[in-house]
Formats: structure tokens, C-alpha cells, sequence
């Protein structure tokens, strides 16, 4: 089987799910396109597409029918999973599983996977297409109530979001964030030599946006008297890059200069004569005024760090964020207020940096050893 994508404009527009016949798989094409059609990301129809791939290829190899898929065979079927090889290029010595054949799928994309699976069931219901319940079967996360105080949310029961946790699950570890250290951080700065680098950078490190919404950035979208930028949620980027968050936001920028490299940027180095509306834009060559890409982002970053002799697997330009996230929870910023500004849509996503430094525990332990001598 394989995962078609098709592309209008550099965005894509439709993503089919081809059996080994070459024939449209119908219920998964739909579904897919149906992520489309009602506002989802294009990388997430084609995340989700290739995670449908590994259903369909289970249920081919055992000779299930998509509508005879039952808890039981979900069961069997995260037991596949665990056994699969991965052909994937391994992003983190010594965080893979390995086995017979080699490197098998990591947890997380198991997890990833089931979860595919369990909205494609989802859908299917409403489509009434399927006539049972859910077969991945969820049911409320009672462990919500093991947290301590100090890192529940500020608004307790009321959160948009109440935690749910399918039966047939696999077990993820709670790893931490990996922030860049401040020395790593200033000699990066200091090594760059394109403004528009060099925004970029500052975008992400003082003001804690995602690569993807530094890229989708207006010039509309800096306001350099009142000192802070707006985060809107856009499709329109040609090369597909687009913010996670569905929700709009304003982010203060208040470090001199991040909006100063911003402005000279766009005063002294972007393409005076391009008529487009994105902020950072390819500055030579055959694509010059075209906005950047997220995949040129990437590469720029990957030169930076390899000329610093830095290069790592989890170094990347979103690590710039996880940096701000880190420092901002170090110094005091409340939990809420955190969240507020990062963009999450749940306070689970902004709590994995609580467990970076908890003051409270610091305190307690410089007592206790206080107390013993």
C-alpha cells in the first residue's frame, strides 16, 4: 500500500490511500478528505494517511475486514505494531527499540498510530459506515487526580479539555523537554550573518514561537510601537508551512532586539521589490521573493550548529522554543499564564515544563539538608 499526496500551489490538496492494486482505499480516502474539508492541517491528512497505511496493511495481512475490527483485534493489532520494523532513519541513538529485523516502530509512533486509528473510527461512526462502538474504547483519565496541587491547572475542572485514555493504549515515557544551553544559544546568535537568520532565531528564542508561525508571519503582524507580534492562524503559505495552534494570539515581545533584527531585516535585507504579504522571504536566486520554507529554516539551522560543532539529533529550531518555555518557567512564570503565552490548547502540553526545576521541591531539599548538618 501507499500514501498519495496531491499538491495545488505547494499546499496539499487531497491525500489517497492506494491499495497494492493501485485502487483507492475508500473508507480511508474518505476520511482523509474529509480532514481537509473540514479545516485540518494537510500534514496532518498525510500523518494520518500513513498511519491508516499500517491499519490497512494489518487487516490485508490477516485477512480482517476494516468493519470486523473489534477491541480483540485492536489488541492483536497493537501487538503488530510493537513487532514492526521501522524504515525510518533513527533520530535518537538509544531511544529505539530494536528486535529481530532490526529497529522497530518507537512507542510514540505506535501511540500516534492508534490514535489515527481511534478517529478514523470516530469518523466512521458519525459517516455511519460503522455500526459499532469505537474499538479503541476510551474512557476518563483518572490519574488526573494523582497530580499534585502545585501542577494543576488554574481553572481545576473547568478546562476545555477533560482527559480521556483509550483502553488499548501503549505506555509513553514522560521524557523532558531538551532546551539549548544559553552558551550554545549566544554562540549561535553570534555566528549569524543573515538578518533574516538572525530574526528567525530571536523569533523563536525571546518570544517562544513555533517555527512554523515564525514563517507564517505577516508584515502586517509586527507591531513595533506596542512591542509584540500576532500569531494568526493562516493556510495561505505556498511552500505549506502553518502555526499548530488553532486558536490567534498576541505575544509581547519586550527583549530590544528581537523587533530591532526584525526591523533591519526588513529594512536593509528583504527583497525591496516583492509584493508579497510574508514577513521572512528567500532573498536570491530563482524562488527570490518567495516565502521561506520551513524545510530551508531547517537546513539553515543544521549549517549553524555544524559550523559551532553543536550539531545534535534533538537540536533543532522548535528546541528554541522549548529554551523559552524552560527559562520563563525558571524565573517565576505562572503555569497559566505559561500556557497563555506559548499558545497550548491544553495545560498538559505546557506542564512538561514544570518538571524541568520545581522551586517547591528545590526549597524543600536545601531545608532538609539544612536541617541534617
Amino acid at each position: 500500500m501507499r500514501v498519495v499526496t496531491t499538491k495545488s500551489s505547494g499546499t496539499v490538496s487531497a491525500v489517497m490511500l492506494l491499495d497494492p492494486h493501485g485502487s483507492a482505499v475508500v473508507p480511508a480516502c474518505r476520511f482523509l478528505q474529509h480532514i481537509l474539508d473540514s479545516g485540518g492541517s494537510p500534514n496532518t491528512a498525510s500523518a494520518y494517511g500513513f498511519d491508516l497505511k499500517n491499519l490497512f496493511e494489518f487487516l490485508e495481512e490477516t485477512g480482517t475486514d476494516w468493519e470486523d475490527f473489534r477491541p480483540a483485534v485492536a489488541l492483536n493489532f497493537l501487538g503488530w505494531l510493537r513487532r514492526r520494523p521501522s524504515r525510518r532513519p533513527a533520530q535518537r541513538l538509544g531511544l529505539a527499540m530494536t528486535g529481530p529485523e532490526g529497529r522497530l516502530l518507537a512507542a510514540a509512533t505506535v501511540a500516534r498510530v492508534l490514535a489515527a486509528v481511534s478517529s478514523f473510527y470516530d469518523w466512521a461512526i458519525v459517516a455511519e459506515m460503522f455500526d459499532a462502538e469505537n474499538p479503541m474504547r476510551r474512557q476518563p483519565d483518572q490519574s488526573l487526580a494523582m497530580v499534585s496541587e502545585r501542577h494543576r491547572p488554574f481553572t481545576g475542572g473547568a478546562s476545555r479539555q477533560q482527559p480521556m485514555r483509550r483502553q488499548i493504549r501503549v505506555k509513553l515515557p514522560l521524557r523532558l523537554p531538551r532546551p539549548l544551553a544559553i552558551p550554545e544559544v549566544e554562540a549561535l546568535l553570534n555566528s549569524m550573518t543573515s538578518l533574516r537568520d538572525l530574526a528567525m532565531v530571536l523569533l523563536m528564542f525571546d518570544g517562544g514561537l513555533r517555527p512554523g508561525e515564525v514563517l507564517s508571519l505577516h508584515l502586517e503582524d509586527i507591531s513595533y510601537g506596542r512591542r509584540r507580534v500576532t500569531i494568526r492562524k493562516r493556510d495561505d503559505h505556498p511552500r505549506g508551512a502553518r502555526g499548530k495552534s488553532r486558536q490567534e494570539r498576541v505575544v509581547d515581545v519586550l527583549e530590544p532586539r528581537t523587533l530591532d533584527a526584525v526591523n533591519r531585516y526588513v529594512m536593509r535585507e528583504r527583497p525591496s521589490q516583492s509584493e508579497s504579504p510574508f514577513l521572512f522571504l528567500v532573498g536570491r536566486g530563482t524562488r527570490s521573493c518567495d516565502p521561506l520554507s520551513y524545510d530551508a529554516l531547517v537546513r539553515m539551522f543544521a549549517r549553524r550548529l555544524n559550523g559551532l560543532g553543536l550539531r545534535a539529533p534533538e537540536k533543532t529550531p522548535h528546541a528554541l522554543r522549548h529554551t523559552h518555555a524552560t527559562l520563563m518557567w525558571e524565573a517565576g512564570m505562572r503555569e497559566l499564564a505559561l500556557q497563555q503565552r506559548l499558545g497550548h490548547a491544553s495545560p498538559e502540553s505546557t506542564r512538561i515544563y514544570t518538571r524541568i526545576s520545581d522551586s517547591q521541591v528545590r526549597d524543600e531539599y536545601r531545608a532538609a539538608l539544612d536541617a541534617l548538618r
